[in-house]
């Protein structure tokens, strides 16, 4: 029987315009920069991604497909393999900042993923990994670089 997935949400505001904080989202590859425990983020096209990251100890490995991508707005997706996921991250011009909103459901697997959920560590590592994120994009003053190509229902 499926047992629903859990949520995880939090959001920070980045002193950065929202195309600015945006085309840097967009640039996946970069992720190990400012997220714990992901060792590569390989762009495989415009539309999926491949992960390989630490949770809970265990090295993973799984790919995600875009299902949503609008610049300055929002990027979805959904992650199939050995981290079951689906997000949605919102990007929101708020006078001259960027509140970015980061939604994740997710299926913890094993004991020690379930426990780490009961005591918030996802929950930690999201509010952690989106001030890394903030710190990363505020101290370079400027993107490295930015994808505007939109997605809808998967097609590009």
């Amino acid at each position: 029987m499926d047992r629903p997935m859990k949520q995880t949400e939090a959001s920070i505001d980045v002193e950065a315009p929202v195309s600015t904080v945006y085309n840097q989202w967009t640039q996946f590859e970069e992720f190990p920069r400012f997220m714990q425990g992901v060792d590569s983020v390989t762009q495989l096209d415009d539309r999926r991604v491949h992960w390989v990251a630490e949770i809970a100890g265990r090295r993973k490995e799984w790919d995600a497909e875009i299902t949503k991508q609008v610049p300055d707005q929002e990027i979805a997706w959904v992650g199939f393999g050995e981290a079951e996921n689906r997000g949605r991250i919102t990007f929101e011009p708020v006078d001259g900042r960027t509140r970015v909103r980061l939604q994740l459901d997710y299926e913890p697997e094993g004991i020690v993923e379930r426990v780490g959920d009961a005591m918030g560590v996802l929950q930690t590592r999201v509010e952690t990994d989106l001030y890394r994120f903030k710190r990363f994009l505020e101290e370079r003053g400027r993107e490295t670089d930015g994808w505007r190509g939109q997605i809808n229902e998967g097609n590009v």
